[in-house]
């Protein structure tokens, strides 16, 4: 039941104020009821004050218009109410218009109306003239060129949202966030007028009070013109010094706010009060001082018993905040307690990483900052170029040093499982022959082997880099020799370095702009493991995720047929095999094919099964003829051949794609099912078929 209130109350709150308002300017107020209005409208406007200046930034007080617009009519309504009191009761004596009214009129200006009349003007004067003229401008130039680069920030956030630096919830806040900023300065710069419009009505205010009040103790009261003007003078004064006090304090803080300037840098404090005493505390600025003051103070004419002390202030306030900028600069060391020597902690026996490099101890030197890091800079281009690759955020790598290694040894693991290593020489370059090099070159150097690849290599010295690429030698850094191999290893394991956080964060930047597909999916029917997997197959098959709108919508279409994950992905390849084709087959051209033997092939779709999948089983004699006979082919044709697809029953691709990933990678296995109506084909050989058979070539359209 609170909770219901409190919203109802807030509601009610306003215009129940603005009722109140109204009735004190038409309705005649007790003097002890004005009294607490007036203490009520002092204690408002400092707490006004104080919100300006507590506000880290002037939107953090965008309500400030209005509060301005309803403190200014409260002390008008104030106003109002206190002259009737004046003119009606104050020949009664100075305490009939209320306490507060009699001390500002007695106490403030010592019971002298003219030296209060004289302090009136001088407060309108700073009030109007000064503050409210220039917190005014300020509020004026600020609305301008906040209108003026509206355009400009709009397209800025437009741009940040193209290249991905903002998310549309981002860009969204930003934008009402300019918007807002737009309108709050248009909003001061006409609200300025209020606090303006105010002092001259105070102005006014006064003189109705001393001329109304003057004749009316004359004519209505019998007061002698001395009385009527020592009375309802200092009573009008009073009245005006009590409304003017809490002008004054909203016109300082209407020039706060418009005079704030945001700035958070060196931990200087986000309110007035921190930015202010941070920009002060610089040691520089305190010594002048000290010196221009004693400077002064040496002066015979000047006083020296206050210029000498505060120069000395000024010197103890510029030590303390040099020995303040010198501890900030070093700062003592904080001395640890010594560890438990029993206590074992999780991150000494843990590796939560999925990608980890070992290096011995003499190849430390590759990740020392002093020294560049050169490994680092590899290996993050290596990981950029594998999510590019592969089309989601591969994981970040951890690089560490490993005592079981040797000094020159390094070792890459994934998930723990080395994948593979070897030996490099940091300090020397690694010349590598790939079939390019001269005859009876006379390249000296240590004989070893390139890690990614197997060929012959041998290390060198640097100055001996020029003389290795005239030679026909591929140069290489010891660290490029481990990004190479990293590359080459993990490029072939897609799958295994997407996990259900990387599927999350591909699905919630679809659901952005594509919400209906990611929820005809998931979480039903597919869980977040279960389109994991299917996405871990599609990338174990060669197939990118780069672009998965067009995966989903083929995954959306497919569990509506079937659940089975099986079945899933080979519908999904089914409906992509214009996507699977286009990557080894440029459009309009013919694609260079491969089949089995119709015998052959019934032989392996309905021999051995494995029991747990229910996949055909390729005996290991028959595999080993059919991947000699593929990797033959491709051998025969050259390196610079378009790639070979086998085109096999839809049953019989899985163990044949198996198969011929280990034996002939570059050859590309698709169902029947898979190969798009139109295209073309040139069917290469006949696996298993007679010689006549195979020998011959057939062009044929599928």
């Amino acid at each position: 039941m609170i909770d219901l209130a409190r919203p109802k109350l807030a509601t009610v709150a306003l215009p129940v104020g603005i009722l109140t308002l109204i009735c004190l300017m038409v309705v005649p107020v007790p003097a002890l009821l004005l009294d607490v209005f007036f203490v009520l409208n002092i204690a408002l406007s400092v707490a006004v004050l104080m919100a300006a200046m507590n506000a880290a930034k002037p939107l953090d007080f965008s309500s400030f218009p209005s509060v301005l617009l309803f403190a200014t009519l409260l002390r008008l309504a104030l106003n109002v109410a206190s002259t009737r009191v004046v003119l009606v009761h104050g020949h009664e004596g100075e305490a009939a218009a209320g306490h507060v009214i009699e001390a500002f009129g007695a106490f403030l200006v010592g019971g002298n109306f003219a030296v209060g009349l004289f302090v009136f003007l001088i407060l309108v004067i700073i009030n109007m003239v000064v503050i409210t003229k220039g917190a005014g401008r300020v509020s004026e130039v600020s609305a301008r060129f906040t209108l003026d680069a509206l355009p400009g920030k709009q397209m800025a956030i437009d741009a940040d949202l193209a290249a991905g630096i903002l998310t549309a919830d981002e860009a969204k806040a930003r934008r009402k966030e300019v918007a807002t900023e737009a309108d709050f300065y248009g909003a001061m710069d006409g609200s300025s007028k209020f606090v303006k419009g105010d002092a001259i009505a105070a102005l006014l205010i006064l003189a109705v009070n001393i001329i109304a009040g003057f004749a009316l103790g004359m004519i209505s009261h019998g007061m002698s013109a001395g009385e009527a003007s020592k009375v309802y003078i200092t009573l009008a004064v009073g009245d005006a010094l009590v409304a003017q006090v809490p002008a004054l304090l909203l016109s300082i803080a209407a020039a706060v706010i418009v005079t704030r300037v945001a700035d958070d840098r060196d931990g200087q404090g986000s309110d007035l009060s921190g930015q202010i005493g941070g920009q002060l505390a610089e040691p520089r600025t305190w010594l002048p001082v000290a010196l221009i003051l004693a400077a002064i103070g040496l002066i015979p004419a000047m006083p020296q018993t206050i210029f000498l002390p505060a120069a000395g202030a000024a010197l103890a306030l510029w030590r303390a905040l040099s020995r303040r900028a010198a501890l900030a600069r070093n700062p003592v060391p904080v001395v640890e307690a010594p560890a438990d020597p029993g206590r074992i902690a999780l991150g000494e026996v843990s590796d939560h990483t999925l990608v980890t490099i070992e290096l011995g101890y003499g190849l430390v030197q590759l990740v020392d900052e002093t020294r560049g890091a050169p490994l680092v800079g590899r290996i993050t281009g290596v990981r950029k170029q594998l999510s590019q690759a592969f089309g989601f955020v591969v994981p970040q790598f951890r690089v560490r040093d490993s005592l079981d290694l040797a000094p020159q040894d390094y070792r890459i693991l994934l998930g723990g499982v080395p994948l593979g290593g070897g030996s490099i020489r940091p300090d020397r370059i690694l010349a590598i022959d790939v079939g390019d090099v001269r005859e009876g070159q006379t390249l000296a150097g240590e004989e070893a082997r390139d890690p990614s690849f197997g060929c012959p290599a041998r290390w060198i010295v640097p100055a001996q880099r020029d003389l290795a690429i005239a030679e026909g030698f591929l140069t290489v850094d010891a660290s490029t020799v481990i990004a190479t191999q990293l590359n080459q290893l993990l490029g072939a394991r897609a799958g295994e370095l997407l996990g259900p956080d990387q599927v999350r964060a591909i699905i919630d930047a679809i659901k952005e702009y594509n919400a209906g597909l990611v929820e005809a999916i998931h979480p039903q029917p597919l869980s977040l493991a279960a389109l994991t997997r299917v996405l871990r197959a599609l990338l174990d098959d060669g197939i990118p995720i780069g672009h998965p709108l067009p995966i989903l919508s083929s995954l959306a279409d497919a569990v509506q047929v079937a659940p089975d994950h099986e079945r899933l992905v080979d519908l999904v390849r089914a409906d992509l095999g214009g996507l699977i084709v286009g990557r080894i087959c440029a459009p309009g051209e013919r694609l260079p094919v491969l089949t089995l033997d119709a015998q052959l092939e019934g032989a392996i779709v309905q021999g051995l099964a494995d029991p747990a999948t229910g996949q055909p089983l390729i005996e290991p004699d028959l595999a080993r003829n059919i991947g000699d006979h593929v990797a033959a082919l491709v051998a025969d044709r050259g390196a610079n051949a378009a790639p070979l697809a086998l085109v096999v029953q839809p049953r019989a691709r899985r163990p044949l794609a198996a198969l011929l990933k280990l034996r002939a990678p570059s050859v590309l296995v698709l169902s029947i099912a898979e190969l798009p109506a139109s295209q073309p084909i040139e069917v290469v050989a006949v696996i298993g078929a007679p010689p006549a058979l195979s020998d011959h070539v057939e062009v044929l359209a599928a």
